[in-house]
């Protein structure tokens, strides 16, 4: 079996910085994310939207800064294992830690960072006939890739900031962009909902009952007033259903960390009432601090857990290594 010094549980942009950073400080580490795509909420709830508040960037694209981040993490060769959830965690008798996945799989480490944000990423699902049969066939929970709605008629389902966005976002590249919504207010900016009126076609006290298709891609949507029930059919080659996305954390709150609601609680050094393990991002609440769930104060604290576990993993190492422009390692 395969010893690590460090498992990252979690591959947003928190757990990635945290990979290479271990990387920097020559930790083997396994990095490990429930997602199909790493990139956490960046690729997940809003890839197509800029980001404002990551140092150097004055805006880059959610979806490019994570492939940044994904180049990034790889330069010291980490081991990688997606679409796997890290399930229980157990000491060892030899001090260290085994990390047990929903795949059988299990994993011997001698530190573990929890990066998880707000755990295992679903959509929320409406249940509406077709909905399932076809999921990533023209039904869809965001929008990754402008580009792939190119040209295309698409249905929005939702009233929130996310489901106007989306509107707004792909009018000017859709072939047409029709929202419904099943109430008359809208969880939005007034400005973006005055704008959606002008750029798409709006149907209130809606909601989509059915998506029919050929069995391969969508091609139809019924939808119904649910004050007279009356039925529309449209032609449509993409639904996107934006009601939001649960966070699932497993049995994460089983593993015995001191947890206050869903975040884990850690001091200044990011470590957790259990000995080698760490928490940082989202999912961490640092005691005695504010807490900002800002991807840049992710970053230092990934920065911090991995020189701590640094130290952990070897005594004789120094808690800072220094600058990084100051390692020959690290220059090509």
């Amino acid at each position: 079996m395969t010893e690590y010094d460090i498992v990252i549980i979690g591959g947003g942009p928190v757990g990635l910085y945290a990979t290479f950073y271990a990387g920097l400080r020559d930790m083997k580490a396994l990095l490990i994310d429930a997602q199909d795509e790493l990139g956490g909420q960046l690729v997940t709830l809003y890839p197509e939207k800029m980001v404002y508040d990551v140092g150097g960037f004055p805006g880059i694209l959610a979806y490019e800064l994570a492939q940044q981040l994904v180049e990034q993490a790889k330069m010291f060769s980490p081991d990688i294992r997606i679409k796997e959830w890290a399930d229980m965690i157990e000491r060892t008798s030899d001090n260290m830690w085994m990390v047990k996945t929903d795949k059988g799989n299990t994993f011997k480490t001698k530190t573990i960072l929890i990066a998880a944000g707000i755990g295992r990423m679903t959509p929320s699902r409406l249940g509406a006939k077709g909905e399932i049969e076809y999921e990533n066939k023209g039904v869809y929970y965001t929008v990754r890739r402008k580009k792939d709605f190119e040209g295309k008629r698409v249905l929005i389902v939702g009233g929130g900031d996310a489901a106007v966005d989306w509107a707004l976002t792909l009018a000017p590249v859709a072939k047409s962009v029709t929202l419904i919504h099943r109430r008359d207010q809208f969880r939005a900016h007034e400005r973006s909902v005055k704008q959606l009126f002008q750029v798409a076609t709006v149907y209130t006290w809606h909601e989509l009952k059915e998506v029919k298709g050929d069995g391969n891609r969508v091609t139809q949507a019924v939808i119904f007033d649910n004050r007279t029930k009356d039925e529309k059919v449209l032609d449509v080659d993409a639904v996107i259903i934006s009601i939001g996305f649960k966070g699932d954390l497993g049995n994460m709150p089983k593993w015995g960390m001191n947890m206050k609601g869903r975040d884990i609680i850690v001091n200044a050094r990011m470590e957790t009432n259990l000995p080698g393990v760490y928490a940082a991002g989202d999912i961490a609440s640092q005691e005695g601090a504010p807490k900002l769930a800002l991807i840049a104060v992710g970053f230092g604290q990934a920065a911090i857990a991995i020189s701590v576990a640094k130290k952990y993993v070897d005594p004789n190492a120094s808690l800072f290594a220094g600058h990084s422009s100051e390692m020959d390692k690290f220059k090509k």
